[in-house]
């Protein structure tokens, strides 16, 4: 797919500049991994209280490590990568983020609410992001017969705990 592509599918986000600057972190994130490598040790320790939300969620929900990487050129700041699948009716708890995070369904539809905002429904191929400090009331599966998967984005201080729950 071209940029030229890109710019041209419909986007959910409020800018098409939002949505290419996610698609570039993107592909920022993937030469950083490939010029610095990590170790899954250290990607496993970076992810440990953003995995930790199995508990925290239905039981066919997982979060997958892709990579975490130190941004050289942003001090202090470290980008982390997972995929999150939602089985059948799958949800996460009210929860906030460290620092931004942009979401890329992958699988399925994915219902998603941000603070007071209405709840929105993604497809394949659609993104949504979150700003720093945002109360993520609804993340969950569509569909209560299919599973559904994401990839998320986090940018945030290193070693931030990237999930806090909501009580």
């Amino acid at each position: 797919m071209t940029a030229m592509n890109l710019v041209a599918m419909p986007c959910p986000v409020p800018s098409r500049s939002m949505a290419l600057a996610a698609v570039g972190g993107l592909v920022c994130a993937v030469a950083i991994g490939k010029v610095l490598p990590v170790t899954m040790d250290t990607v496993s320790g970076a992810l440990a209280p953003l995995c930790a939300s199995a508990a925290e969620s239905s039981p066919l929900d997982k979060v997958e490590p892709i990579g975490s990487y130190a941004l050289p050129n942003v001090p202090g700041k470290r980008v982390t990568i997972v995929r999150v699948f939602y089985g059948p009716g799958g949800f996460s708890r009210p929860h906030r983020h460290a620092g931004s995070v942009t979401a890329y369904i992958t699988k399925g539809e994915i219902r998603s609410q941000l603070g007071g905002g209405p709840v929105e429904t993604f497809g394949v191929g659609q993104s949504f992001f979150e700003p720093p400090g945002a109360t993520h009331l609804v993340s969950a599966n569509a569909s209560t017969t299919e599973p559904a998967e994401l990839i998320a984005v986090f940018v945030a201080d290193e070693g931030a705990q990237l999930t806090t729950y909501l009580e």
